[in-house]
């Protein structure tokens, strides 16, 4: 498994974890963890049969058939499999992903282990409603792109006002601050036109905070 992102999703993983890779894709997450012995049990779903067509042949390809039962499930819906312990959901947008999250019911989750698409604020914000808080990020840049993973746990921690917009500080990462406050400048100078805007203020409010990590 040559990728910098699942990789690192791969080490939040524990020994005593029982984990769903929810929105698996080609299955080379579970297999991994399987194949490198890092938790007790892994399961797998998607929401797309094409994609669980590959993960299975995938899965044969590495004779691991009966070591990682696959599911055709809208998020956690058709899962039959409650004796889990921690999600992965990686690759999908904030909205899907509280979506999926809001049929954790019937399950004893303890751990959450997620990458976002977009939107991260309201990520940390809606999961802290739901008795999830998040522990820790790390920052990969790979394909030219970033990706935030967080784990999330119900012990609980309060974020300052930085770490609820942008995760706990990883100095390892400073370039991904730099082009944030790039990113964030542009936006600013498009909008200098416009006076009193809520998403003017919002803006100043993320660039002061950014200028604290620089």
């Amino acid at each position: 498994m040559k990728s910098l992102r699942l990789e690192t999703i791969a080490s939040f993983v524990e020994p005593e974890d029982k984990v769903i890779d929810i929105g698996c894709d080609h299955a080379y997450l579970p297999i991994f963890l399987i194949q490198k012995k890092i938790c007790q049990k892994v399961i797998a779903s998607d929401i797309h049969e094409e994609a669980l067509k590959i993960a299975r042949k995938n899965i044969e390809k590495n004779h691991l058939m009966e070591e990682i039962p696959l599911y055709l499930s809208d998020g956690l819906k058709n899962v039959p499999d409650k004796d889990i312990n921690t999600i992965i959901i990686a690759g999908m947008g904030t909205n899907t992903i509280l979506h999926i999250l809001s049929s954790l019911d019937p399950f004893s989750i303890d751990k959450l282990i997620i990458q976002a698409n977009n939107d991260l604020p309201l990520l940390r914000k809606e999961l802290r409603k739901k008795k999830f808080f998040l522990q820790k990020e790390k920052i990969v840049y790979e394909k030219n792109h970033y990706y935030i993973i967080g784990i999330y746990s119900k012990n609980a921690r309060r974020l300052t006002s930085k770490e609820k917009y942008f995760g706990p500080y990883d100095a390892s990462n400073h370039g991904y601050y730099i082009s944030l406050y790039n990113h964030f400048q542009t936006i600013n100078h498009k909008l200098s036109w416009k006076k009193n805007t809520k998403e003017k203020f919002f803006l100043f409010l993320k660039i002061q905070l950014l200028k604290k990590y620089l």
